[in-house]
């Protein structure tokens, strides 16, 4: 069974060779919008599928960092930015500090006002048209903290969400917190419209635990009890998996398909 749509999905050896072939990608696809435009402006995910596409990234030295603008996708209400869950103390870590300056850095300060940060952001956003997008697929198949059943209609660029059980157990199962209950239940969260409206978007997913929610993903009808299914209707969407994690995929061509 295939898709009928436009994705290119590329099945790689290890989670190591994702992250090179995700982060090689991206980081085409953000020259080419700095050489055309004179700057890019792009979205960064967190979290443990993230890591060796950020790693790829922050050593690519072709990469003009200083005309670039950053937001990131969400981030849990209440944590500060010391917590070791913090997505703003992911990123200051894992990638700002490792790149000169950026030109601006929009991350999501989920401890202070809520109106005003999602006010901010929101105007920022709107009047910053993201050239790239990485991203990932939760185990529950959330795109960004968009839990099912997501909110494929609203238009606001970041909302107010609720985390499910599933999502707020996966953070847990990654260490991000010792148990459930530590978990916060609401996120600032980018919307699903808001993702869908970046020229490119490179998504990864690596690891078995992610193979249910990709197989669903990528191979069930567009519906927001999974999320990802929207991934589907993007005109440049770019899935990067690793064997365990398109173990359950309808497939063996271990290249580029697009479906369809």
């Amino acid at each position: 069974m295939y898709l009928k749509s436009t994705l290119k999905i590329k099945i790689n050896d290890s989670a190591y060779s994702l992250g090179q072939n995700a982060g090689n990608s991206a980081a085409e696809k953000i020259k080419s919008a700095i050489s055309q435009n004179g700057f890019a402006n792009i979205i960064l995910a967190t979290g443990t599928s993230q890591y060796e596409t950020l790693n790829y990234l922050v050593g690519d030295p072709t990469i003009d960092w200083t005309k670039v603008t950053l937001f990131h996708l969400d981030e849990y209400i209440g944590i500060p930015v010391t917590h070791k869950a913090s997505f703003r103390k992911y990123l200051t870590e894992r990638f700002l500090s490792k790149v000169p300056a950026l030109h601006s850095v929009h991350l999501i300060a989920a401890d202070g006002d809520i109106d005003e940060v999602i006010n901010y952001l929101s105007h920022q956003i709107i009047t910053h048209p993201i050239d790239v997008a990485l991203i990932g697929i939760g185990e529950n198949g959330h795109l960004a903290f968009n839990d099912p059943p997501a909110d494929f209609e609203t238009e606001a660029p970041y909302l107010v969400v609720t985390l499910d059980e599933a999502c707020r157990q996966q953070q847990v199962n990654e260490d991000w917190f010792d148990t459930i209950e530590l978990v916060p239940k609401q996120a600032i969260s980018m919307s699903i419209r808001q993702i869908l409206k970046s020229k490119h978007i490179i998504c990864s997913v690596p690891d078995l635990r992610k193979a249910n929610a990709v197989c669903n993903s990528l191979q069930m009808e567009i519906h927001p009890s999974v999320p990802a299914t929207i991934l589907q209707s993007h005109p440049s969407c770019e899935i990067y998996l690793d064997e365990a994690s398109a173990s359950l995929l309808n497939s063996t061509d271990y290249s580029w398909y697009p479906v369809g």
